[in-house]
């Protein structure tokens, strides 16, 4: 098993707990149990995915100065960045929050049967958009908040 540590952009020292890398084996495994997570999360009520929405976005602001100081060593970012940063991305999971509790996402449409047209009678049609599988999301390392590991690619995906 291989692992590395971050590395400090100031010093381009190694710092912090060794993490593992995961080979092709392990990413097989991970988007299996993906596929298989994701009927049950689609099953969740709106109210439900909003709500996590939002339990993200507070453990995020939670975490408090940490996360900046640790993305700061990391990217080598100043802080009025990272914090502009966090605050877009905890914005971006309310807003989603929000889109999904509104379900317009959905466009639902309902067109009623005409059950007495001719030549042929209507039946009643019914369109929606559903989630079709998982995503992946690959996040971007020049904005390590925003559109990385919790941003908007990233709350798009869970709403």
């Amino acid at each position: 098993m291989t692992e590395f540590r971050s590395t400090d952009a100031h010093t381009g020292q190694p710092h912090g707990p060794a993490l593992t890398v995961h080979g092709l084996d392990d990413v097989a495994r991970l988007c299996a149990a993906a596929e298989a997570a994701f009927d049950i999360y689609r099953a969740t009520s709106r109210e439900a995915r909003a709500r996590f929405l939002e339990t993200i976005a507070e453990e995020i602001l939670a975490i408090g100065d940490p996360l900046i100081v640790a993305a700061m060593r990391e990217s080598g970012l100043p802080r009025a960045r990272l914090e502009g940063e966090r605050g877009r991305t905890v914005g971006q999971l309310r807003l989603f929050a929000g889109v999904v509790r509104a379900g317009a996402w959905q466009q639902l449409r309902i067109d009623p049967a005409l059950p007495d047209r001719q030549p042929l009678p209507r039946p009643d049609l019914r369109l929606r958009m559903i989630p079709l599988g998982p995503v992946a999301v690959f996040g971007a390392s020049n904005f390590p908040l925003a559109f990385s590991t919790a941003g908007g690619d990233t709350a798009s995906a869970l709403a």
